[in-house]
């Protein structure tokens, strides 16, 4: 009995221990100087991010009023009072619109801070609460200073309660993990950016305490070292359905209201997200491999992920810019982008809709991710669907889509291809060059584009202004080949008397001018599926790709 006891005694100090370091693990990880969350350190490639502005955007947008009135006119429940960020959004909303001014006051002054901000999970149940966080912070620094919009007591009650981080601390690691876990950039944005912009807020408005001051206290520093490697090594969470939304949201903030070394690096990470969206959309439609959740995998829409939504925000300030406003579930995301002052790029602006003489470019994420490649021509634009990099990885593959001049908005109305299987998780649909695709699997062609020719397993289509696409398909091989002014029929002629030997097809492709294609639709899932190019061996070891590289 007494050594039962001992023991019971022991483990129940030890369990009281882990839950002590648990409890203070993020809090004395963040004190020490500004660390590397992913350790990584990719090269640029030869192409860089554009950066230069000319175009003249509008200082109004009609897309903009009526996606803020579409918000502001949904219902407040209890519900949303304590949970994410669904009712900052609103009250946001109506106040862009100077919408039931007193009612806002008050609706505010009764929210609570109901958790604690960094991602939530079984020991840590009420986090998540950095996303309400992040846009009552918006609220603050907008209408902070107009005492007839949010009213004094109003204002007080949202800086001294319910932003409830400041300070010098920086939460590298996920709460209640010891320290082991790194934290998601999404919620490292958002939680630090809020702190970052309530000690400004404080600061500027009169309290020259160090504790405030975002340079003395370390901050700052930290900020620019996360901002400095999301420039450099691009997002962990790439192309991510839901945090992307949220990421871009947290990086808006600081590129409005933060200092002018922190907003300029802000600027720097939203111009590389937008300018990796241009080169892997057309006409705002984008279905790129993802990383993170396995659980939207199924998801059908060429144009539901939040990137296009910013985008779709920001294009209506541009005069003579005509796309298609539906906006899904993203239209909450929409409207905070458009209430703030970031636009894109001219050139990323530019290629969103053109193409000009086409390109070829490929995209690293790091080691043990997956790249995206995008090749297009004049009127359309191949998209990779990118690999699965085992269950832990948490990247959704998707097929390889053809994207044309249409009005194509599910991936049944496109020319798609990926395998082997149905299943994303076996799939290295990385096999995309120029003009060119190949997967493991046949190419689904969409209800109602009806073949020029057929010859066995060949087909060749009339796709959309001037764009001939050939096709081979089996159930355990699909190419396609596609070609721009050119007659169908002479193309067809030309590509099967090419590679009449389908043996030979299994690992090459020549085109009608001589240029050879080796490539290997099994590759191993570390491996582009390209192998060569006219003999010549390519880099299939994509850990290893710069940030951005190709013809541009």
């Amino acid at each position: 009995m007494k050594k039962n006891k001992k023991i019971s005694v022991f483990g129940f100090c030890v369990v009281c221990f882990v839950l002590f370091a648990m409890s203070f693990s993020t809090a004395v990880w963040s004190q020490h100087p500004p660390k590397k969350y992913r350790n990584i350190a990719m090269t640029a490639g030869s192409i860089a991010v554009p950066y230069e502005r000319t175009l003249e955007w509008t200082n109004t947008s009609a897309f903009a009023q009526e996606m803020y009135k579409a918000i502001a006119d949904k219902k407040i429940t209890a519900k949303m009072m304590v949970t994410k960020e669904a009712a900052p959004r609103i009250l946001l909303a109506r106040l862009l619109l100077k919408q039931n001014i007193a009612e806002v006051n008050q609706t505010i002054q009764k929210l609570m801070v109901w958790g604690n901000c960094g991602s939530s999970w079984a020991l840590n149940p009420k986090g998540d609460y950095d996303f309400p966080l992040t846009i009552l912070t918006t609220i603050l620094w907008k209408f902070g200073d107009q005492p007839d919009i949010l009213y004094p007591e109003t204002k007080n009650y949202l800086q001294n309660v319910l932003l409830s981080e400041d300070g010098g601390k920086f939460c590298y690691t996920a709460p209640k993990t010891l320290g082991l876990h790194v934290e998601t950039e999404n919620h490292m944005l958002m939680t630090g950016g809020s702190r970052y912009l309530k000690n400004r807020w404080i600061a500027q408005h009169g309290n020259r305490d160090d504790y405030y001051d975002n340079v003395q206290n370390g901050l700052e520093e930290k900020l620019l070292s996360l901002l400095g490697e999301m420039k450099q090594n691009g997002l962990y969470e790439f192309n991510s359905i839901p945090y992307l939304g949220f990421t871009i949201t947290a990086l808006l903030n600081l590129e409005a209201f933060a200092s002018e070394k922190v907003r300029s690096e802000a600027r720097n990470v939203l111009d590389y997200i937008n300018f990796s969206y241009a080169l892997s959309s057309y006409q705002l439609k984008h279905y790129p491999p993802m990383r993170r959740r396995y659980d939207k995998a199924g998801i059908q829409e060429l144009s539901v992920d939040y990137n296009t939504a910013f985008m779709k925000s920001w294009l209506g300030y541009l005069k003579g810019v005509t796309f298609d406003t539906t906006m899904g579930i993203g239209k909450e995301h929409a409207a905070f982008g458009a209430c703030m002052p970031y636009r894109p790029a001219d050139r990323v602006v530019q290629l969103l809709f053109d193409k000009v003489d086409g390109y070829f470019v490929r995209q690293g994420h790091g080691p043990k991710a997956s790249p995206e490649i995008s090749g297009a021509g004049k009127h359309f634009l191949i998209s990779s669907g990118g690999v699965n990099r085992g269950k832990k990885s948490e990247i959704v593959a998707r097929p390889i889509c053809l994207f044309l001049d249409d009005k194509a908005k599910n991936i049944s109305e496109i020319i798609h291809l990926a395998g082997p299987g149905t299943d994303f998780m076996e799939w290295n649909n990385t096999g995309v060059y120029e003009n060119f695709a190949c997967a493991a699997g046949p190419v689904l062609i969409p209800t109602g584009m009806t073949a020029v020719a057929k010859e066995g397993n060949w087909a060749v289509y009339a796709a959309s202004k001037n764009v001939t696409v050939m096709v081979y398909s089996t159930q355990k091989l699909g190419l396609m080949a596609v070609f721009e002014d050119v007659a169908p029929l002479v193309v067809f002629n030309e590509v099967v008397l090419a590679n009449a030997n389908p043996n030979v097809l299994l690992t090459s492709f020549t085109f009608p001018n001589g240029s050879k294609l080796n490539y290997d639709v099994l590759a191993k899932k570390d491996q582009w599926v390209m192998v060569a190019q006219n003999g010549k061996a390519l880099d299939r070891d994509f850990d290893s790709w710069p940030l951005i590289d190709g013809e541009l």
